[in-house]
């Protein structure tokens, strides 16, 4: 038996037999009460009223980016983007929580469902953290929750210029924009 879907969002109307053969699928927002689900294809989807979102709610009360559907350890979580409505999810009020199968998202005030299945999405053992913040504390090591050990992606500017410097070849005049002096710590001792 083939399977007709009708979507709506950045993808446009679409029609098609045996959807999820053709797009990687990890769930659907289905509104409650009626209307076309909006596939979940991508691990981060931008929802709310500006044309740039990947599901587009054209509706007054929806900020033009709402809120973001996050696809962590086979779990979706919804970020709100400060919105002016708020999202809730069965019915409170949240900023960052993990949206088990089945539950009820309210974005604004249009009622969604959440539909999948975890183990699909990668999921194994017990569920994560509630919270994407949360989760994302967990993978961190002590030393950089401690704040005294940057993870590798967040080098700042100034580190990834000295580092594309060091790369380039030597033209054999100094760079005196990558010396840098001592700094004198004597200095800035005050004694009474």
């Amino acid at each position: 038996m083939s399977k007709h879907l009708s979507c709506e969002g950045n993808y446009g109307i679409l029609d098609a037999v045996a959807y999820e053969n053709i797009i990687p699928m990890y769930g659907f927002l289905t509104p409650v009460g009626g209307g076309d689900p909006f596939p979940l294809s991508k691990a981060e989807i931008t929802v709310g009223r500006h044309k740039s979102c990947d599901i587009i709610l054209n509706f007054s009360n929806v900020s033009g980016k709402h809120c973001k559907l996050v696809l962590s350890e086979g779990y979706w979580y919804v970020l709100d983007l400060q919105s002016t409505n708020g999202v809730k999810l069965n019915g409170n009020k949240v900023t960052d929580h993990r949206v088990d199968p089945g539950a009820s998202l309210a974005i604004s005030k249009h009622f969604f469902k959440l539909q999948y299945d975890p183990e699909k999405n990668g999921a194994s053992g017990v569920p994560p953290s509630t919270t994407l913040q949360d989760n994302n504390l967990l993978s961190q090591s002590l030393m950089q929750r401690a704040g005294l050990e940057k993870p590798k992606q967040q080098e700042t500017e100034e580190e990834q210029q000295l580092e594309a410097e060091a790369d380039t070849p030597d033209s054999g005049e100094p760079n005196h924009e990558a010396i840098r002096a001592p700094r004198d710590f004597f200095s800035e001792l005050v004694f009474d």
